[in-house]
């Protein structure tokens, strides 16, 4: 499996410089350990494999977010990867765990990461540990009926690219404006 995430992760195109050093900070990672997968709670092994899903309307490129509890922040939905889990499959069942809808992967990425990051988690230190994320890609709409978990969510809703972009800093996942830019660089 490590094999086949070290692949997904070569085959990424960095959107930026910071992306093209988190992008070899993994690489180095994957590189260095036989053990990618977190298997105790909070921090151990650290870093810990992450698929994050950006659920975005194509009409308008607004994307859903959730508010997190545990962050304290808007983010986009994902979870952990699960010992022997491909991030794909985590994708399918994290986003039917956490807001009860089907994976629909968008293209060009299909089932494919179109982002990177390697990032601090918040909290208290104690539980900090690094994150490897790989960002998915996934097409959804507003009219779509979604059921948030209230375990770990205190709401979702929908923000537009420009609300993104003027929300104050700590208040959505700092790396959300960069991976947008992407996105709206590659769509037509």
């Amino acid at each position: 499996m490590r094999d086949e995430i070290r692949a997904l992760v070569e085959a990424l195109t960095p959107g930026d410089a910071q992306e093209a050093r988190h992008r070899q900070e993994a690489l180095a990672w994957l590189a260095g350990t036989e053990d990618i997968f977190r298997r105790a709670k909070p921090r151990t092994p650290s870093p810990h494999l992450v698929a994050y899903f950006l659920l975005r309307d194509p009409s308008d490129g607004a994307v859903l977010l959730v508010d997190h509890r545990d962050a304290g922040m808007w983010l986009p939905s994902g979870g952990h990867v699960e010992p022997g889990e491909h991030p794909v499959r985590t994708v399918r069942r994290e986003l039917r765990e956490e807001l009860d809808v089907p994976a629909v992967f968008a293209p060009p990425y299909g089932e494919r990461p179109a982002f990177l990051t390697v990032t601090e988690t918040v909290g208290p230190p104690e539980q900090r540990h690094t994150d490897v994320s790989l960002w998915f890609v996934l097409t959804a709409d507003r009219g779509q009926r979604f059921t948030p978990d209230p375990v770990e969510f205190r709401g979702v809703r929908w923000w537009a690219p420009a609300e993104v972009a003027g929300a104050p800093a700590g208040t959505v996942e700092p790396h959300l404006g960069r991976m947008l830019a992407k996105l709206a660089a590659v769509s037509p």
